[in-house]
């Protein structure tokens, strides 16, 4: 990942990720939603991975909750700053 002051932070996982107690780590797998680069059977699309058959609706709904959780971290570094840890002490 190239961040806008030229740093690269090399990630092992797909993706970043935030728990509602505002600590972030890497995420490893695409158990939720993702690509399989297999084909099915008479197709030329890859087949889309949802074991929990998550709807569109349900998505948008976990999209708002992420969204929510960073946006609520961006507010929490203002409040109290890099390092104090009051910033994982928060209720949401």
């Amino acid at each position: 990942m190239s961040l806008s002051t030229g740093k690269e932070i090399k990630l092992s996982g797909h993706t970043i990720c935030i728990s509602n107690s505002m600590e972030i780590g890497e995420g490893f797998t695409k158990n939720l939603f993702g690509l399989n680069e297999a084909y099915k059977e008479g197709s030329t699309l890859p087949v889309i991975i949802n074991p929990f058959d998550i709807s569109r609706d349900e998505w948008f709904e976990i999209a708002d909750y992420q969204i929510f959780l960073w946006m609520h971290f961006k507010d929490r570094l203002r409040q109290f700053g890099i390092k104090n840890p009051q910033i994982f002490k928060g209720t949401l």
